[in-house]
Formats: structure tokens, C-alpha cells, sequence
């Protein structure tokens, strides 16, 4: 079987589980060498011996860690390919009048910064390789309107434009970017903000994380002519409703 992003060097944030996870082992699958990151080395190991990644472990709203992670992958690989900005978390999902100062800084540093760190680091090498991918994955909530996610929504909201200036700022250097946009999977996420607990029978149909994977090997896997600006995955399963 031919390896199509063999010699390819990824970095996938968040990458312990859920999405991260199922991402890295498509990545790895079709041929990449992947540094997952996270915040929990004991998950990390897990999943990279799981898999069969490298590690890194850092919080992705440091600009010191993304410094070191960013050398680390240019030492060992000699170029970055691939980034993947999938790193997130719903912090608390509740009235706006009920969040704290904290919870708000928080979610927007996990769901929105920490990608736009990683981005800028990513830009400066991949600009002047000539090449490069940069998917940023964020959420149906950047599109349609739920009460209590409106913090959590405006973050990759924010993440959703940046993305689209991105791509507008490198495609003359030959560098992609991409919006991958899924909703409800067979995450923790999901759990526990309670997406799919009301039926026993949603949470299977929910997005597996190796089917984003495959979604993200597909992107990494266009012509370097083509560019997927972005995409949008939906559970049949799940009803939409927009405000």
C-alpha cells in the first residue's frame, strides 16, 4: 500500500484523544511522521504508543512551548508539513451571566490563541519552504447559535475568520489552510457537555475521531495546486437549528 504523505512531518495538538488522537493515526496511517501534544504526558505516552507518534508535551496558549515544539520537529524532520491546530476544550458550558473571569480566559486561550500561537510559527517556516498545510479545527457553534455555548462560540468563531486571513495572507507563499468544522463526535466532549446522553443510541452515530482523520488525510492529500478552505462534517444524527 502506498504511503501518500510519506516523509510528511505533522504536529497535531490536542492529540491524547478524541479527535487529536483519531487525527494522528490517520496522519501516521498514511505515512507522516506526528508529534502529538497535550498537557498530560501519562495520555500522551498512551496514545503514541497506541499509535506510534512522538510526543510533546506543552500547553498550547505557551508561545515558549510552540517555540521549542516548532525546533524540535525542524531538528529531527528537517521541515514542518503539517499542522494540525485541533487542541480545545469546552471549559464550562453555562449562562453567560454564570462564567468567571478565569473560565472565559481560559476557553479563549485553549480555543483560540493557542491555535493562533501555533499558526504564527507555522507561517514563518512554512513561508519560506514554499509549502505547507495548516488546518484549524473548529466547531459548528463558529456557524449557528445554542444557548450556553456563547463564550465557547465566540472563540472559534474568532478561530473560523483567522483561518479564512490566513489563507488569504499565505496561499501567494504556497502554503494552505483550512477550516475543518465538525460537530457532535465520540469524544469525551461530547459527554460531558451532555450532546449525546439524552438517547444511548446517538452517541455511536456521533463523528468518530478516525473518520476526521480520514477527512484531514483527504485534505492533506489534494494537489499542491488545490486548496480546501473549508469543510463542515455533520452527524446525520444530530438536529440543526439555527438562530
Amino acid at each position: 500500500m502506498t504511503k501518500s504523505l510519506e516523509n510528511r512531518a505533522a504536529i497535531v495538538t490536542g492529540g491524547s484523544r478524541g479527535y487529536g488522537a483519531g487525527i494522528a493515526e490517520a496522519l501516521i496511517a498514511a505515512g507522516a511522521t506526528v508529534w502529538i501534544t497535550g498537557r498530560n504526558k501519562d495520555s500522551l505516552d498512551a496514545t503514541a504508543n497506541r499509535i506510534g507518534a512522538k510526543t510533546f508535551v506543552a500547553d498550547v496558549a505557551d508561545g515558549g512551548a510552540w517555540d521549542r515544539l516548532v525546533e524540535t520537529v525542524r531538528e529531527e524532520a528537517g521541515h514542518l508539513d503539517i499542522l494540525v491546530n485541533n487542541a480545545g476544550e469546552g471549559v464550562k458550558i453555562t449562562a453567560t451571566a454564570d462564567q468567571s473571569d478565569d473560565d472565559i480566559e481560559r476557553s479563549m486561550a485553549s480555543n483560540l490563541t493557542g491555535s493562533i500561537l501555533g499558526c504564527t510559527r507555522a507561517a514563518k517556516v512554512m513561508t519560506n519552504q514554499g509549502s505547507g498545510l495548516i488546518i484549524n479545527v473548529g466547531s459548528v457553534c463558529a456557524k449557528h447559535a445554542w444557548p450556553t455555548w456563547g463564550i465557547y462560540s465566540a472563540a472559534k468563531a474568532g478561530l473560523l475568520q483567522f483561518t479564512r486571513c490566513l489563507l488569504a495572507e499565505l496561499r501567494p507563499h504556497g502554503v494552505r489552510v483550512t477550516s475543518v468544522i465538525p460537530s457532535w463526535g465520540q469524544t469525551e466532549f461530547t459527554e460531558a457537555a451532555g450532546l449525546g446522553s439524552r438517547d444511548p443510541d446517538v452517541l455511536p452515530k456521533c463523528i468518530a475521531p478516525l473518520e476526521l482523520g480520514d477527512l484531514v488525510v483527504q485534505i492533506a492529500q489534494q494537489p499542491v495546486h488545490l486548496v480546501t478552505e473549508e469543510v463542515t462534517l455533520w452527524p446525520m444524527v444530530q438536529p440543526i437549528a439555527q438562530l
